[in-house]
């Protein structure tokens, strides 16, 4: 299965490229274990998140707040 994607214009834009390519070649181009692999991942990650804003203080990042949307 081919994704074709945009051509890259930007340095990030390449490196998302590339790294849209790596997760696919490691799940040997199967989109749907990518996709569910990336969604337990950013579940992981989240739930880190909430644990480092309970472990720290508001003075420990001079008032920072994490932020759980883009």
């Amino acid at each position: 299965m081919t994704i074709m994607l945009p051509e890259p214009q930007t340095q990030s834009e390449i490196d998302i490229q590339w790294e849209v390519e790596a997760v696919l070649a490691w799940h040997d181009d199967d989109a749907k274990a990518a996709i569910a692999t990336l969604l337990e991942d950013n579940r992981h990650l989240r739930k880190q998140l909430a644990l480092a804003e309970f472990a720290g203080s508001r003075g420990f990042a001079r008032g920072w707040r994490p932020r759980y949307e883009r």
